[in-house]
């Protein structure tokens, strides 16, 4: 294994660990059989009929879908799939077979625990041999073996450590601690087969290699680090039982745990993500979840979430979902993240974080999220997350009570230049705005310094499209012949005919944040997210402000543009969801989910036009439906404008 000097950040502080004695830390792991915080389904009275601490209704649901799935084929992924990635760019395709495999395993696994049944043993047992030939676990559009052997197809002699990787053995970890008293009377050699496959994919690569990108050893942290550490991490409590393995199971815990300090580290101290919403739960989240293991793994010895030494960072991104929802299914999108999300998101998790930093309002949130006739936990989210949200008694009582979602007045993630304020604190009635500054670098990256988004009710009206379905081109050289990721299609100005750059040094500067009894919102200078050189400064200023009793949003743009700094023309745009009717001076947006239309005003003489986008992509179609509009406004021949929006009454009241 190569070596390297041991990384102490926050949680080493937090937990007291320096790591300078594994055998310290091999002294405080719990066997692994009592590893993982999950009762194995040998105790009937958590996993028997008539108990109550299985969520009944949410896993009756699970084992009815189960019940269909048994004498179906199980998904194949072919070697024609995943070569895609490297013909055509789609990955999906094949990507999609393997979360298919996986959820259908899932599934099983609650079926075999709650029934004792030994045909769903016979099924699991199915899907974990599946899972070990197949020659990958690795996602293709993540694997190496191109660049380093010239192959298009996995080369097993090399496996590669990714996300998926790490989401199958996490998940064999889970199935192993639940159903290993099954499996061994059924299917003896199963669980060996199990242990070696984890070894050889992940658990020797790992320790091999420290030259993973995502460990952060170079300063940048993303959120595959706590997502692979925490299954790696899951891995190593449970599979890691021979006889000469406990030296390398406390080695790989104390390097997961350095590696998600480097990501705590990494995040700044507002606790924002500037990935975006979706990104939370498979960033922050994956953190506080392979923390929470942690905790029950060393019985409470290495509790870096205790309200008392928690990283103040960690205990503010505990609340920045909550934060960054704009009202109901609806939240604001920056970077590749969604407006409406489409992802199953383990609202379990964060109500138990929320518990354990003592966060009433990030706990209300998450219980709000949850009718008392839904799913307290879903299949989709992965095997750990399903089993942890059926089994959090605590967690049922909170859904079972029900909770109102707190929306903040205002909230300013200063790391990030991210600004959202409401017209009424507690309520998605009226109007939101959010306006944003940063740089044209950030992680998950959109060239979007400067945008503004407004929401009627909580549902977007002047919009972010958010991402459409990743490729190879999304993370490849020609990301931003993307539409979606330029700022031509983001509530940005184009200057002279020019777009934003790409890249940290195209920034908003001189950002201010805009707070008074009657005002607030945000003030910036965009000129140097431009690569114009005549273009001295952009002032614009995003303010929510009352007027007449009710909120309106004024968007104030003021330049200093020379002449001859470019021959296309100058335009102020915003992006629209919903149906738009164009007049001079005009425009009127009737938003989905009949949310209160908006009126978009500004000086009639400014030449205006409707730009429309049709949408094919299905994940933009699932948020915004057939088409999103894009509002021009010619400006070429001005040096400010002055944009107002409003609610107006609807047709008829």
């Amino acid at each position: 294994m190569a070596t390297a000097e041991r990384f102490t950040g926050p949680l080493a502080a937090a937990v007291g660990a320096d790591g300078s004695h594994h055998t310290a830390l091999r002294e405080l792991l719990r066997s692994p059989e009592t590893a993982l915080p999950l009762a194995p389904a040998t105790d009937r009275d958590v996993w028997g009929p008539g108990t109550g601490a299985v969520h009944r209704a949410s896993a009756a649901a699970v084992v009815d879908h189960a019940r269909s799935d048994l004498g179906t084929p199980w998904p194949q992924p072919l070697a024609s799939t995943a070569v895609r990635v490297h013909r055509d760019g789609d990955r999906d395709t094949h990507e999609q077979l393997v979360f298919t495999r996986q959820r259908r395993l899932s599934r099983a696994v609650v079926a075999a625990a709650v029934t004792g049944d030994d045909a769903w043993t016979d099924e699991v047992a199915d899907g974990l041999w599946m899972l070990c030939e197949q020659s990958s676990w690795c996602w293709p559009a993540h694997d190496d073996t191109r660049a380093v052997h010239g192959a298009v197809l996995p080369t097993v002699t090399d496996p590669f450590l990714d996300l998926g990787a790490g989401e199958v053995v996490g998940q064999l970890a889970w199935t192993d601690h639940l159903l290993g008293a099954a499996l061994d009377a059924r299917y003896p050699g199963l669980r060996t087969r199990l242990r070696h496959e984890a070894r050889s994919r992940v658990v020797e690569p790992f320790l091999r290699r420290r030259d993973w990108h995502w460990l952060g050893l170079d300063g940048h942290v993303h959120n595959w680090n706590p997502w692979i550490h925490g299954n790696v991490l899951l891995a190593a409590l449970r599979l890691l039982d021979g006889p000469d393995d406990a030296a390398d199971r406390a080695v790989v815990v104390d390097l997961c745990l350095q590696g998600i300090d480097r990501y705590v580290a990494s995040l700044p101290a507002d606790g924002a993500i500037d990935e975006g919403y979706g990104y939370w739960w498979n960033g922050a989240c994956r953190t506080l979840e392979a923390l929470d293991v942690l905790r029950h793994a060393t019985g409470g010895a290495l509790d870096a979430l205790d309200p008392a030494v928690v990283p103040p960072a960690l205990r503010e991104t505990v609340a920045f979902p909550h934060r960054m929802q704009l009202g109901g299914s609806w939240y604001l999108s920056v970077a590749d993240s969604q407006a409406r999300p489409t992802d199953v998101h383990p609202w379990h998790a964060l109500h138990r974080a929320a518990r354990a930093v003592g966060d009433a309002d990030a706990a209300a949130y998450a219980a709000a999220q949850v009718g008392p006739r839904d799913p307290v936990a879903d299949p989709g989210a992965g095997l750990g997350r399903l089993l942890r949200g059926l089994t959090d008694t605590a967690w049922h009582d909170a859904v079972a009570a029900g909770a109102d979602p707190p929306l903040p007045r205002r909230t300013w993630w200063g790391s990030t230049q991210v600004l959202l304020v409401r017209e009424r604190p507690g309520t998605p009635d009226g109007l939101a705005l959010a306006a944003k500054g940063g740089h044209n670098g950030e992680a998950h990256n959109h060239n979007d310094v400067g945008s503004v988004v407004v929401a009627s009710d909580g549902v977007p009206v002047v919009v972010d499209a958010g991402r459409p379905t990743y490729t190879a081109q999304t993370f490849g050289p020609d990301r931003y012949d993307i539409w979606t990721m330029q700022s031509s299609w983001h509530g940005v100005p184009e200057v002279a005919g020019t777009a934003q750059g790409v890249g940290p040094a195209f920034a908003a500067r001189d950002v201010a944040v805009l707070t008074d009894d009657r005002v607030e919102g945000l003030s910036l200078d965009l000129a140097g997210a431009y690569p114009v050189p005549g273009l001295a400064s952009w002032r614009r200023s995003a303010r929510l402000e009352p007027s007449d009793g009710a909120a309106r949003v004024v968007v104030a743009d003021s330049w200093d543009l020379a002449p001859d700094a470019g021959d296309g023309p100058t335009t102020v745009r915003f992006l629209l969801a919903g149906d738009v009717t164009l007049a001079p001076g005009r425009a009127v947006v009737r938003p989905l989910e009949d949310a209160a239309p908006v009126e978009l005003t500004w000086p009639a003489e400014v030449p205006a036009a409707l730009v429309d986008r049709p949408l094919d992509d299905p994940l933009l179609r699932d948020v915004w439906g057939d088409r999103l509009t894009r509002l021009d406004l010619d400006v070429t021949d001005r040096h400010d404008l002055r944009t107002v929006v409003a609610l107006t009454p609807r047709e008829g009241s």
